[in-house]
């Protein structure tokens, strides 16, 4: 969690700054480097656009992170537990993943198993069950002690 609140808070800085950045440059370019006391309404236009396009790269970033993250505990359980067992463990999961139980009200907050496409893949924050376990059985024993030192 300390790593990705630190990852996150550093991809958000770069937000903020790329944008402002970005935006000074591109209201420059608009309005013809006009002199005046500030920057002008289009800047922060500009600025709100280019944090909502660069926030969402930087989930994408973010995303990426957490699920390698997840390969990487798998790789570790495995390790510790033997291959087999963390394959068991997961195929398991996956056996009892089903239709929510969480109230209406809440199952916003529950994490849904379901494998998307395009945009939505890239923002999932964990790796569908099915890869986790494939990639558990195509991985070397090298690979496995790895997991558990990094």
């Amino acid at each position: 969690m300390v790593t990705m609140a630190l990852l996150q808070g550093v991809l958000n800085t770069f937000v903020i700054v790329l944008a402002r950045v970005v935006g000074r440059v591109v209201d420059g370019a608009i309005s013809g480097n006009r002199s005046s006391d500030g920057p002008g309404f289009g800047y922060y236009i500009i600025v709100f656009v280019l944090e909502l396009v660069f926030g969402l790269f930087a989930s994408m970033i973010a995303m990426w992170f957490s699920r390698y993250r997840e390969f990487r505990a798998d790789a570790g359980g495995a390790a510790l537990a033997g291959r087999g067992k963390m394959i068991a463990a997961l195929e398991r999961l996956a056996q009892m993943h089903g239709a929510s139980t969480l109230p209406k009200q809440v199952a916003a907050f529950g994490i849904s198993g379901g494998v998307g496409s395009g945009l939505q893949r890239l923002l999932m924050s964990h790796p569908p069950l099915e890869e986790r376990i494939a990639a558990l059985r195509n991985a070397a024993p090298e690979a496995l002690r790895e997991g558990l030192t990094a």
